[in-house]
C-alpha cells in the first residue's frame, strides 16, 4: 500500500513544502518569506499563524486532502545536541524549539508547524538529523578559551543525505568511507565525515567557517573586540554584522552570486578579488578537515545552492583535488531526505527515537 508522506522545509527566504506518495512527488512549491509584507515585524504566534495559512492555501489550492497524509516530516530546530536519526515530535521538543523560533532561526518553524498540523490530524509527525546532531570528537570541542566550547551547529540534513547518496553510488557504506561535505548556501559549513560520523564541522551560526554571500565567516578576535566596543554599533546592529550584512554584501553591497558574476564578466576588479578570497576560504576549510581526518579522504562532497556555480566548483576542485576526489551535488537534497526518513519509519524499517 503506497505511504504519502508531507514534507515541511522552513529556511531563511522560504518554506518549502513537498507531498510525496512513495518515492514519487506529486506535489511541491516554495512559499516566501514575506507572503504579504506581514511578517516583517510580526511576534512568533502570528508569524506561525502567517506560514499555517499560507501552507493550507497551497494545499488546497492543488486539492490535496491533508486526511490522506500517513505523517508529517519537518527539518528541525535549534535544540539539544543530539545524535543523528528520526524523532518524533513532543511536548519537550515543542517547548525548547519555541526560543530559537522566536529569536527568528528559521528551521524551528517547521517543528511547531508540523507538530500542530499532525495534532489536528491525528497522525505522527518527526524530525530528522536536525541542525543540532553532535557527533564532535571531544578534541574539536576544545577551544583557546576555557569558558568557551565549539558546538555543532550545521547543515546536518543535507550533509547526511548527500553523503549516503554518495556512498550509495559507490556501492559502499557510508559508516566505511571518510568524507569531506561542503555545503555551500547562505551559510557554508564544512564537515568531516568519519565512518558514519561528522567528527568535525565549523559552526555557522556562531560565526565560524568562511565567509558566504552574506555572513562575515571567521573574524581576528582582537578586531572584533575593537569593533564590540567602539560604541557605533549596538549589539544587535553587530550580530547583523556577522549574519546579514557580512560577506559580499559587506565587500560588494550584494548577496546575490549572480550579480556577482556579472560584475566579475564587466571587469570589476573588487569583485573578482573577493570572488577568489571565497574560493581560497572555502579550499582551505577543506584541507584543514583533511588534515583533521590525516589525511584519510575517500571524497570531497560539494553540494547546496552555490553549488550550482560551475565554475566556482571547478576552481575549489582545482585548489583541493590532491587530497582526494571531488564531485558535486549542487542544490539540496532536504526534502528527499525527510521523505525517505518519514517512508523508513512508516515501513518499520526505523524506530523513531524520543527526545
Amino acid at each position: 500500500m503506497d505511504q504519502t508522506v508531507f514534507v515541511i522545509n522552513p529556511g531563511s527566504t522560504s518554506t518549502k513544502i513537498a507531498v510525496y506518495r512513495d518515492k514519487k512527488r506529486i506535489f511541491s512549491e516554495s512559499i516566501p518569506l514575506e507572503i504579504s509584507g506581514e511578517e516583517k515585524n510580526a511576534g512568533l504566534e502570528e508569524t506561525l499563524r502567517i506560514k499555517k495559512e499560507a501552507i493550507s492555501r497551497s494545499l488546497e489550492s492543488q486539492g490535496i486532502d491533508l486526511r490522506g497524509f500517513d505523517c508529517i516530516m519537518s527539518r528541525g530546530g535549534v535544540l539539544r545536541p543530539m545524535e543523528s536519526g528520526i524523532y518524533r515530535i513532543n511536548e519537550s521538543m515543542h517547548s525548547e524549539v519555541t526560543a530559537s523560533a522566536a529569536s527568528g532561526h528559521a528551521s524551528g518553524f517547521g517543528l511547531l508547524i508540523a507538530g500542530e498540523m499532525a495534532d489536528s490530524l491525528g497522525i505522527p509527525a518527526y524530525i530528522a538529523d536536525p541542525v543540532t546532531v553532535d557527533e564532535l570528537e571531544d578534541i574539536a570541542r576544545i577551544t583557546g578559551i576555557k569558558e568557551i566550547r565549539r558546538r555543532s551547529i550545521f547543515h546536518a540534513l543535507n550533509q547526511k543525505a548527500v553523503a549516503r547518496q554518495h556512498a550509495a553510488i559507490l556501492g559502499v557504506p557510508y559508516e566505511e568511507l571518510n568524507l569531506i561535505a561542503a555545503h555551500l548556501g547562505g551559510g557554508i559549513t564544512i564537515g568531516l565525515h568519519k565512518q558514519g560520523r561528522v567528527t568535525d564541522v565549523n559552526n555557522a551560526l556562531d560565526g565560524e567557517g568562511p565567509f558566504t554571500p552574506e555572513r562575515s565567516g571567521a573574524l581576528p578576535a582582537a578586531a572584533v573586540a575593537d569593533l564590540c566596543f567602539s560604541g557605533k554599533y549596538t549589539r544587535e546592529e553587530t550580530v547583523k554584522l556577522f549574519a546579514g550584512k557580512g560577506g559580499f554584501m559587506s565587500h560588494l553591497g550584494s548577496n546575490d552570486l549572480l550579480k556577482v558574476k556579472e560584475m566579475i564578466a564587466a571587469g570589476d576588479r573588487d569583485a573578482d578579488l573577493v570572488y577568489r578570497a571565497f574560493v581560497y576560504n572555502i579550499a582551505k576549510a577543506i584541507g584543514a578537515m583533511a588534515a583533521a581526518g590525516d589525511g584519510m579522504i575517500d571524497g570531497i562532497l560539494i553540494t547546496g545552492g552555490i553549488a550550482r556555480w560551475k565554475e566556482l566548483v571547478a576552481a575549489i576542485r582545482a585548489k583541493v583535488s590532491w587530497i582526494a576526489p571531488v564531485s558535486s551535488y549542487p542544490g539540496e537534497f532536504e526534502l528527499e531526505a525527510l521523505r525517505d526518513a518519514g517512508l523508513r519509519v512508516l515501513r518499520g524499517d526505523e524506530i523513531p527515537r524520543e527526545y
